[in-house]
């Protein structure tokens, strides 16, 4: 009886058995490793759409995916092999989102190009494939998804988002003379920046983004790093995130209050604080046409930005970098509401250079433009410290002024 009982009970199976059957199942998620290395060499795979910013194995590096030394804790990235895709006209339409995701992840690998000698074969085969990709993104018919929008932030942010140069101009003196004449550094990266700035641009600015959806990704920390980037020492990079903030502003209608108000941030920072920023013109040009576009009667934000912001960005010593631009919106407000006029000439007048004629040159052409555009009654109100100031200026030596 006690056999019958002993042989009802179950049996403890056997150690080496029961792991190696485990470790067998577990390697690769109950998949054998030959079917994983088929399956990552597939275009639609979904092991190859999922992005991996841990440890990669080689059966995962013959697909690379993009990850960068930012996004990879252990820094050390390495691929057995960077070979270029097939090309979209050479897959099925059921293929091609997730081609364009894998093109991305691709691109997202960043290179060094300080040293212009290393992986030349790699570096032109992101650059094609880049181009392909601004291609692609120019002619879709076709709304983009929720994992290509994602994607696409990922890839640029990979390749846009770095620690910028050194700022060549911190140890040298200030004058806005001297400063217009000085050469600005050139990014090495740029061949491959410029494609990706291109491809931003064009996806934000496709009919066939759903912008309920981006928002999601191209939230307000996305933008502040954006307008983080404007400190850039190239200029050709400072003229693409203008275009780039345009398009956001444009579209992205929640994010707008925002963007202003990070922007004002910026500006105060640099008048009251350090007097030292490289993209002061660009977002200057930015805001000259958004300025344009304000409705009337002007708002009481509108009208503090211009008492707050503008008017005391005549203050710093390198106005010269940048006065065009302010000369230009300073005179849209005068256009838009002639009563700011005296407020508008009683600033200058305060912040009016006593020992910088070049200075006191660009004060007289921009209170030229804004007395154009102004009334009498608002002209007899500042009209005594305007001839005072005048007068100063009839005796000075200096032959311009």
């Amino acid at each position: 009886m006690f056999k019958q009982i002993f042989s009802k009970l179950p049996r403890k199976s056997s150690s080496k058995g029961g792991s190696s059957d485990t470790n067998s199942g577990r390697s690769h998620g109950g998949v054998k490793s030959n079917d994983l290395a088929t399956k990552l060499a597939g275009l639609g795979s979904a092991s190859v759409s999922q992005p991996n910013h841990g440890n990669i194995n080689n059966n995962r590096a013959q697909l690379p995916i993009g990850v960068n030394e930012n996004q990879n804790p252990n820094g050390n990235l390495s691929f057995s092999s960077y070979e270029a895709l097939p090309a979209f006209r050479a897959v099925p339409n059921s293929e091609k989102n997730a081609l364009f995701i894998n093109k991305l992840k691709m691109c997202s690998v960043v290179f060094d190009f300080i040293d212009a000698t290393k992986n030349l074969k790699e570096k032109e085969i992101k650059r094609q494939t880049l181009v392909e990709l601004v291609d692609h993104v120019t002619s879709a018919n076709a709304k983009f998804s929720e994992s290509v929008i994602q994607q696409v932030v990922r890839t640029v942010s990979a390749n846009i988002f770095r620690m910028l140069s050194p700022q060549l101009r911190e140890n040298k003196p200030i004058d806005g003379v001297e400063l217009d004449e000085e050469e600005p550094s050139m990014d090495p990266a740029w061949p491959h920046l410029q494609i990706v700035y291109e491809l931003f641009l064009r996806f934000v600015a496709s009919p066939e983004l759903d912008v309920k959806v981006a928002k999601r990704f191209i939230d307000q920390s996305f933008v502040l790093r954006l307008l983080d980037l404007f400190d850039s020492e190239d200029p050709r990079e400072r003229e693409y995130l203008k275009m780039t903030l345009h398009r956001i502003y444009g579209k992205f209608m929640a994010h707008r209050p925002f963007i202003r108000k990070a922007v004002n941030n910026i500006f105060f920072n640099f008048i009251f604080e350090t007097e030292k920023y490289n993209g002061i013109a660009e977002f200057l040009e930015f805001l000259g046409s958004i300025i344009n576009g304000f409705a009337l009667p002007l708002k009481e934000e509108h009208k503090l930005f211009l008492v707050r912001v503008l008017i005391p960005l005549h203050k710093p010593k390198s106005l010269a970098m940048y006065h065009h631009q302010l000369s230009y919106c300073i005179t849209q407000f005068v256009e838009k509401d002639c009563k700011l006029a005296d407020t508008i000439i009683r600033g200058l007048l305060k912040y009016w250079p006593i020992t910088n004629s070049s200075k006191e040159v660009m004060f007289l052409g921009e209170l030229e433009e804004v007395l154009e555009a102004t009334q009498p009654p608002e002209f007899q109100r500042c009209m005594m410290p305007l001839f005072r100031r005048i007068a100063h200026c009839l005796n000075s030596p200096h032959f311009q002024v």
